[in-house]
């Protein structure tokens, strides 16, 4: 509705349905009566699993939220924000600040396929992949094996043994200086992209404090975290670094939605948003007359709200800005 208003057209219209949720028999009876009103066109369905089951409305056209996959698909075409989108935007960052080892690590469970198969061309030199567990208990134990930190732990062990029976001042003022750290020795890389979120992600990154990884040698990169203020909190960490959306578009446009309804939108509102500018740029470009979805793939670069999109190898790739969480404040880098 507010892009639509922006729009200022009454050519299109908008037939609002409820498709459920994880319900696959609501989902279809909604396409259905959309189908009989001659909807060409939709929004949605949020989740990729629903995809299967859409595949044989060949005359409809779905534009979905989901950041599952954004190769463009038979009927299908996702609109979220992919990991592919992000990885490309970390390969450019770690390439900027020349780090020449680079770890990524992520958690063993229901996403962890899906992940590998992402990462498997992932253009960054000499890198090394990890997973840790999603249990806490075991998570601290995992980050210990990808830091060495035993072994760091006992190098220190052993020189404040050396030191202590040493009686020089220079001795004294290093055994002193030791006395503030946990470790001796610098981790094997000096980036490391952590694929993760919300408390999963807090306690990787404390347990990497915990491990004595020094922050001022290594990089630490995540992914899309939509300015989500609670990783504030975590002030263990001095700098994290990640891609996102434009957070200047993103703010505006969370305030003109609080304005409008009362109530704070959720992220996936905003890709809606722009899908709804997309199908109206495709459409006048199209003289009025979008087929398939071999239509929405254009040369063109398509700015939104949350940034530029354009398509490349059959896929809706989104460019991102990288962004720094420091001193409880985003910043773009």
């Amino acid at each position: 509705q507010l892009a639509l208003r922006e729009i200022n057209d009454d050519k299109i219209k908008i037939f609002p349905r409820d498709s459920g949720f994880n319900n696959p028999e609501k989902l279809i009876q909604s396409v259905e009566s959309l189908k009989e009103e001659d909807v060409k066109i939709v929004i949605g369905p949020i989740s990729h699993k629903d995809f299967e089951s859409l595949s044989s409305y060949k005359d409809m056209i779905f534009i979905s939220p989901s950041n599952i996959d954004p190769k463009v698909q038979n009927n299908i075409l996702s609109v979220g924000v992919s990991l592919e989108s992000q990885i490309k935007s970390i390969e450019e960052f770690i390439k900027i600040n020349k780090r020449k080892k680079t770890i990524i690590i992520y958690p063993k469970n229901k996403y962890t396929s899906l992940i590998d198969s992402k990462i498997n061309n992932i253009d960054i030199v000499n890198k090394k992949i990890y997973r840790y567990s999603s249990d806490p208990k075991i998570l601290t134990a995992d980050i210990e094996k990808i830091t060495n930190y035993k072994q760091r732990k006992r190098n220190l062990i052993s020189r404040v043994k050396i030191l202590e029976e040493k009686d020089d001042e220079a001795s004294k003022l290093e055994l002193k200086r030791l006395e503030q750290k946990y470790t001796i020795g610098k981790v094997n890389f000096d980036s490391v992209i952590i694929i993760d979120f919300g408390d999963s992600l807090k306690s990787v990154l404390t347990s990497l404090v915990y491990s004595d990884v020094d922050q001022d040698e290594v990089l630490i990169v995540t992914v899309n975290q939509w300015f989500d203020k609670s990783i504030f909190l975590e002030n263990s960490i001095k700098n994290l670094y990640y891609p996102s959306v434009d957070i200047k578009n993103f703010q505006k446009y969370k305030k003109k939605y609080s304005e409008v309804y009362g109530m704070q939108p959720t992220e996936i509102t905003i890709l809606t948003y722009d899908a709804l500018g997309l199908i109206y740029y495709v459409w006048n470009k199209k003289n009025y007359k979008v087929t398939s979805i071999k239509d929405f793939v254009i040369k063109d670069s398509i700015k939104g709200k949350i940034g530029t999109f354009n398509f490349k190898d059959g896929k809706l790739i989104q460019k991102l800005n990288m962004y720094k969480v420091s001193d409880k404040k985003f910043s773009k880098f």
